[in-house]
């Protein structure tokens, strides 16, 4: 009975942390690669709202609806699949981790820059390298987790 809501709900949140990690890392890179400062500093203020918002709600929900439908669907956890998932979710969420707190200093930075009348600076830009490569395996993770959750290879 719990099956196909539970399930939904995991679904949703999954599109929703997805969706909200693809939007935030598009526009922050857009802006930045735009070099104004006024747009930049804007924007990050909007990215870290909204991974608070969205990703860290959607973060914590999506290991619980897994193991409710996990216990609910009676795949048992030595499933290979699961294993993988499992995996690839704990390095997603390390990656996400740091660039939760290297957003909040690139809003900072270009908040500064922007109140300062200055270009985005090269700590911005130092903050920025470390951000965009911790979002490669980030995204490898989560594409191969969907991949993972649709296909359950034995």
């Amino acid at each position: 009975m719990d099956y196909l809501p539970v399930k939904w709900l995991h679904i949703l949140s999954s599109t929703v942390l997805f969706g909200t990690g693809i939007g935030t890392a598009f526009y922050l890179l857009v802006a930045s690669m735009s070099r104004d400062v006024a747009l930049t500093a804007g924007v990050t203020r909007w990215v870290v709202r909204a991974d608070w918002l969205f990703t860290a709600t959607t973060a914590v929900l999506q290991p619980l609806t897994g193991w409710w439908l996990m216990h609910l669907a009676g795949f048992p956890l030595a499933a290979r699949w699961l294993h993988w998932s499992i995996a690839l979710y704990v390095v997603a969420m390390a990656c996400w981790l740091p660039v939760v707190w290297l957003q909040m200093r690139l809003r900072d930075v270009a908040a500064q820059a922007l109140r300062e009348g200055g270009p985005l600076p090269p700590l911005y830009w130092r903050y920025f390298r470390w951000w965009f490569a911790l979002g490669v395996p980030a995204l490898g993770a989560f594409l191969a987790i969907f991949w993972l959750m649709v296909a359950k290879p034995a």
